[in-house]
C-alpha cells in the first residue's frame, strides 16, 4: 500500500470511528438516554486528542494534518446538519470549543475550521449561552503547551458574541473582560513574541467589538463601557508594546487601531500623562468590586505611558489619535507639577523589563525635549506641594537609574545619565540632597552609589561657588551661613559613614565596594578642605569630636583593610590581582591624604 493509500485509510477509518461517535448522540437523544451523553462525549473527546497526537508527533506531517482536517471538518459538517436536534448542540457545546481549538496550533486551516466549528454553535446556541462557555474555554489555555495558538479560535468568537449580545451588554462584557486580559498577560509576556500576531489580531478585533457597541449604546452604559473599554486598550496596548516586534508593521497596524480607540474613550496624550488614574476609572467600571479586578489592568499605566510614546515615535500613529505632540511637549516645559505627572507615568515604560530597549529609549528622548535642564530657584508649587509629586519623581529616578545600569550601549546610559541629572535640576533645591541621599540608600550598585555620591560633590561645589563674592560683592561675614546651603548639613556626614562603615558593620569589602568608597573619601576630603578654607563647620566636620570619629572609626580601619589587601596581592600576578592593586591604588591615595588631613586639623585643635 502507498503512503497516499496508507493516508486515506487512517482518514476514512478516523471519520468512520467520528461519525459512529455522533451518531450515538442521536440513538442517546432519541431513547432519551441523557445519563449516556457523557459516555459519548468522553469518547469523542478520546477520539479527536488521539488525532491531535498524530498531527502533533511529527510537526509537518502532511498526512497526519490532511487526517486532522477531514476529521475536524466532519464535525463541522454534522454541526450544520438542518435536522441537527437542538439538545445534541446544546451537549457539544459546552466540550467541542475547548477540543477543536487545541487543533489550531497543527496549522492555519486547522485554526480556521475550529473557529467555523465555535461560529456556528454561536449561531445555533446563542450568543449569551456561549459567552461562559468560550471564557471557560479560554481559560483552559494555561493547561495548553501552545496556548497562543490555541487561543485565537475562543477570542474570536469571544469578539461575534459581544457584538450579537442584545441585552445586559455592559454587564456581560464586563465578566468576561477580565478573564481575556488575565489570559492574554500571562501569554504575552512569556510566550515568544512570533506567535503572538494572531492572539493580538483577535484581542483588537474584541475591542473593535465593544467600540462598536459603544457607539449604539444609551448614555449611562455607554459611558461605562467606554470607560471600561479604555482600561482594556491600554493594558492591551502594554502587552502588545511589550510582546510585539519594535518594526514589524503587523504591530504598528494593532498600535494604531488601538490608538483610535483611545481616542474614542476620550483619553487625550496630556489626559494619559497627567491625570488618568487607574484606580478611578476602575472604581467606576467595577464599583465596590473594584479590588477582584485590579490584578488584570496591572499594566494599565504602562499603556497610558506607550500610547503616548508610540505617538511620539510614529507620525501615523499621532496622526490616528489627532494630537499634536509639539504642543503637548510644549505644555510639559511649561508646567513643572505637569512634568513632574508625566514623569511618574512614563516611568512605567522605563522600569517596564519585558519592553524593547528601543521603546525604553525613545522614552528618553521624549523626556529630553520636556526637560531643559535649566535650574532655576523659582518653583510652580510650595515646599509643602512637593511632598505630593515626591514619590513619582524619586520612582522615575530609580527607573532612570537601572537603565544606566543595564542600557545595551554606551551612548544610551550617558544619555540616560544627562536625563537623570536634569530630573534632579527641576527638584527643588532644598529637596534635592533628600532625594539623592534617598537613591543612594536605595541602590546596591557600588558604581552608582559613586554617581550619586559625586553629584551630591559638584552640588556642594556649587554652592561654594554661587556664595563665593566676585571682586564687585561685599564679602561675607566671616562664619555667615551661606544662601542655599541646603547640602551643606550634618547629613552629608551620614552619607560618609554609610559608605565607609556600613549599618551591617564593620569596613565596607573591597575591591567589590571600591568606587563607592573612592567616592565617599573624595567628599569628605572635598568637604574638610572646604569648611577649613572658609573657616565655617556647616557640617559639623571640624568639631574635635567628628574628627576623631572619621579617624578612628572609619579611616583607621579602612587603612588595615586595604594595606592587608594590597599586602595579599602585591606579589601575586594573575589578572584578579592586578585588577585589584589597579583598583585600590587611587583609593589608598586619597586615603591617606585623608588621613593625614585628619591628623592635621586634630593637632591644631589640641
Amino acid at each position: 500500500m502507498s503512503a497516499k493509500e496508507e493516508s486515506g485509510t487512517v482518514a476514512r477509518n478516523d471519520v468512520l470511528r467520528l461519525r459512529g461517535i455522533l451518531e450515538t448522540f442521536s440513538q442517546l437523544n432519541e431513547a432519551e438516554d441523557f445519563h449516556q451523553y457523557e459516555n459519548a462525549i468522553s469518547e469523542l473527546v478520546k477520539l479527536l486528542d488521539s488525532v491531535l497526537d498524530a498531527a502533533q508527533s511529527v510537526p509537518g506531517n502532511e498526512r497526519e494534518e490532511n487526517n486532522a482536517f477531514e476529521v475536524v471538518s466532519e464535525i463541522y459538517r454534522y454541526i450544520c446538519s438542518p435536522s441537527l436536534d437542538q439538545a445534541i448542540v446544546d451537549v457539544l457545546s459546552f466540550e467541542l470549543p475547548k477540543a477543536v481549538s487545541k487543533f489550531a496550533a497543527v496549522s492555519l486551516r486547522l485554526s480556521d475550521m475550529a473557529i467555523s466549528i465555535i461560529d456556528q454553535l454561536i449561531v445555533m446556541c446563542g450568543p449569551r449561552d456561549m459567552l461562559p462557555i468560550l471564557c471557560n474555554a479560554l481559560g483552559y489555555s494555561s493547561k495548553m503547551a501552545e496556548a497562543s495558538a490555541y487561543v485565537v479560535p475562543p477570542l474570536s468568537g469571544l469578539s461575534k458574541v459581544f457584538i450579537s449580545i442584545q441585552r445586559r451588554q455592559f454587564e456581560q462584557i464586563k465578566e468576561a473582560i477580565p478573564i481575556i486580559l488575565n489570559v492574554l498577560k500571562n501569554m504575552s509576556l512569556q510566550t515568544d513574541e512570533a506567535q503572538l500576531e494572531g492572539v493580538f489580531g483577535k484581542v483588537v478585533e474584541i475591542a473593535n467589538s465593544v467600540h462598536a457597541i459603544c457607539t449604539k449604546m444609551e448614555c449611562g452604559m455607554n459611558e461605562k463601557l467606554r470607560a471600561l473599554l479604555g482600561l482594556y486598550a491600554l493594558q492591551c496596548m502594554a502587552l502588545l508594546s511589550a510582546s510585539g516586534s519594535y518594526n514589524s508593521s503587523t504591530s504598528y497596524s494593532l498600535v494604531i487601531q488601538l490608538s483610535h480607540i483611545i481616542l474614542f474613550c476620550g483619553l487625550s496624550y496630556l489626559n494619559l500623562l497627567t491625570s488618568y488614574n487607574v484606580n478611578t476609572v476602575a472604581s467606576f467600571v467595577f464599583e465596590e468590586d473594584k479590588d477582584d479586578y485590579m490584578g488584570c489592568l496591572s499594566h494599565v499605566k504602562h499603556g497610558a505611558a506607550l500610547s503616548v510614546i508610540w505617538g511620539y515615535v510614529s507620525k501615523e500613529v499621532s496622526e490616528a489619535t489627532k494630537e499634536y505632540l509639539d504642543a503637548i511637549k510644549t505644555e510639559l516645559r511649561c508646567s513643572q507639577t505637569k512634568r513632574w505627572e508625566a514623569l511618574g507615568t512614563l516611568k512605567h515604560v522605563l522600569s517596564f523589563v519585558n519592553l524593547p530597549w528601543e521603546l525604553k529609549r525613545e522614552t528618553i528622548n521624549f523626556l529630553f525635549c520636556v526637560i531643559d535642564g535649566h535650574v532655576s530657584d523659582k518653583y510652580d508649587v510650595e515646599l509643602y506641594e512637593w511632598s505630593a509629586y515626591m514619590p513619582n519623581v524619586f520612582s522615575a529616578l530609580q527607573a532612570i537609574k537601572m537603565v544606566i545600569m543595564c542600557a545595551p550601549d554606551p551612548e544610551y546610559r550617558k544619555k540616560s545619565f544627562d536625563l537623570l541629572k536634569r530630573v534632579l535640576d527641576d527638584i527643588p533645591i532644598s529637596q534635592r540632597f533628600d532625594i539623592l541621599q534617598a537613591l543612594i540608600r536605595d541602590t546596591n550598585s557600588s558604581s552608582m552609589v559613586a554617581i550619586f555620591i559625586d553629584l551630591v560633590r559638584k552640588e556642594m561645589h556649587m554652592e561654594v561657588c554661587h556664595s563665593t563674592p566676585t571682586e564687585n560683592q561685599v564679602p561675607e561675614t566671616e562664619g555667615k551661613a551661606r544662601p542655599n546651603t541646603s547640602f551643606w548639613t550634618p547629613s552629608v556626614l551620614e552619607l560618609v559613614e554609610l559608605v565607609l562603615r556600613p549599618p551591617q558593620g564593620g569596613p565596607p569589602s573591597l575591591p567589590e565596594q571600591g568606587d563607592a568608597v573612592l567616592s565617599a573619601l573624595n567628599l569628605y576630603r572635598f568637604v574638610l578642605m572646604t569648611e577649613s578654607t572658609g573657616k565655617t563647620n556647616h557640617t559639623g566636620v571640624m568639631s574635635r569630636s567628628s574628627l576623631q570619629k572619621a579617624y578612628n572609626e572609619w579611616l583607621l580601619p579602612l587603612r588595615t583593610l586595604v594595606t592587608g589587601i594590597m599586602a595579599e596581592n602585591k606579589n601575586d600576578y594573575d589578572q584578579l590581582a592586578i585588577d585589584t592593586v589597579c583598583t585600590l591604588n587611587p583609593l589608598e591615595l586619597v586615603l591617606y591624604r585623608c588621613i593625614e588631613l585628619v591628623e592635621e586639623k586634630l593637632k591644631q585643635s589640641s
